[in-house]
C-alpha cells in the first residue's frame, strides 16, 4: 500500500510539473529551423516573428538556418526534436506534402508533427536574364525547342516549387532543359545574373525587385491568381497553360507529442503577429499572401494537398532523380 501510495504521489508531482511547465511556456529560449538560406521568405519571415515573440514573451527566439535537400533537413531536425515547444521549424509543403510522393524521407509528415497554422503563400515567376533572346513565353519555347541545350534553369531543391513549376513546364510544352538543385535561392541568383543559369522558376520575394532593376525579365506568375505587386504580369493559366499552379507555402510546426497547451499559446500568439499591422505590410510588401489558418485547417490541408501533388507527380511523371 505504501508503494501505491508513493508511487501515485510521484505520479502526480510528475504532472504538476509538466502542467506547470505548460503554464509557463516559454520560459527559455525557442529555435525556429528553417530549410533554407539567409534572406529568402521563411528565412525573413521566421526572423521576423522571432522578434516580435521576444518583444511578447521576452525569452529569445533564435532561427537556425538548415539548409539542404529543398528543406527536408531542417524538418528531419525537427522530428526529432523533444517535443516540449522549444523546436519549431518553418515547414513547406516541398517538404511536407511533396516530397513523400517522390521519395523516401526521414520522417512521416502526417504522424510526425504538431501543426500550428500556415503561414504564407508565395507565387513563382518565370523568368530570364536580360540577355536571353526571347521576350514571349512562346519565344521561349520556340527557342528551347530550336537549341534543346540553351536552357539551364536552378532550383532549390528536388520538390520545390521552382523544381516542380520547370518540370511542369517541360510535360505541358514539350520543351526541355537542365534543371541544376542548388542549397537555396540566394545562391541560385548570382549564377543566374552571372550567365551560368539563365533560366528560373523563382519565388517572387526574391525575383521581384531584380525584376524591377532591369536585371531579370519576367514573362509569367506561377499562380492561379495575378499578384498585387506586380498586376500586369500574366498567369501561366492566361498564357495557355490551363491548371497550371506551382506556388510555395510555409507554416508553422512542432513535433508530434507537443502539449496542447503549448500548441495553443504557440497559435494565439502566431496569429496576433500576423495581424500587425507592420509585420502585415512587411510581408505583403515581399508579395507573400498572409493565412493564419486554424492548426485542423492546416492539417486538413496538409492531407489534401499531398494526394492532389501526389496525382500531378504520377501523371507528369516527375521522378526524384531530377
Amino acid at each position: 500500500m505504501r508503494t501505491i501510495t508513493g508511487v501515485a504521489i510521484a505520479l502526480l508531482l510528475a504532472l504538476g510539473a509538466t502542467a506547470l511547465a505548460q503554464s509557463n511556456y516559454p520560459d527559455k529560449p525557442i529555435r525556429i529551423l528553417v530549410g533554407f538560406s539567409a534572406g529568402v521568405a521563411p528565412d525573413v519571415t521566421s526572423r521576423l516573428f522571432g522578434d516580435k515573440f521576444n518583444e511578447g514573451w521576452a525569452k529569445g527566439v533564435v532561427v537556425e538556418n538548415v539548409t539542404g535537400a529543398g528543406g527536408n533537413l531542417a524538418l528531419v531536425q525537427a522530428a526529432k526534436a523533444a517535443p516540449d515547444g522549444y523546436t519549431l521549424v518553418m515547414g513547406g509543403n516541398a517538404s511536407v506534402v511533396i516530397n513523400p510522393n517522390l521519395m523516401k524521407l526521414g520522417y512521416d509528415p502526417l504522424k510526425d508533427f504538431a501543426y500550428i497554422t500556415q503561414v504564407f503563400i508565395v507565387p513563382n515567376l518565370v523568368v530570364v536574364p536580360p540577355d536571353v533572346p526571347a521576350k514571349t513565353i512562346q519565344e521561349l519555347i520556340a527557342l528551347a525547342k530550336a537549341k534543346p541545350d540553351y536552357f539551364v534553369a536552378g532550383h532549390a531543391g528536388v520538390g520545390t516549387s521552382q523544381h516542380l513549376g520547370g518540370e511542369l513546364f517541360m510535360a505541358m510544352t514539350g520543351v526541355k532543359f537542365q534543371q541544376v538543385p542548388y542549397r537555396g535561392t540566394t545562391q541560385i541568383l548570382p549564377d543566374l545574373l552571372g550567365g551560368r543559369l539563365n533560366l528560373f522558376f523563382g519565388n517572387i520575394s526574391n525575383c521581384l525587385p531584380l525584376v524591377r532593376e532591369g536585371k531579370l525579365r519576367a514573362f509569367a506568375i506561377t499562380s492561379r491568381k495575378r499578384s498585387p505587386q506586380i498586376p500586369e504580369l500574366p498567369t501561366m493559366e492566361e498564357l495557355g497553360f490551363p491548371g497550371f499552379d506551382a506556388t510555395a507555402w510555409f507554416g508553422l510546426m512542432a513535433p508530434a507529442g507537443t502539449p496542447q497547451p503549448v500548441l495553443d499559446k504557440l497559435h494565439a500568439e502566431t496569429v496576433k503577429v500576423m495581424a500587425m499591422p507592420d509585420v502585415r505590410n512587411k510581408l505583403e510588401s515581399l508579395g507573400l499572401q498572409l493565412v493564419g489558418n486554424t492548426p485542423a485547417e492546416f492539417a486538413g490541408l496538409i492531407a489534401k494537398e499531398t494526394a492532389a501533388w501526389g496525382k500531378v507527380i504520377k501523371d507528369a511523371g516527375i521522378k526524384a532523380s531530377e
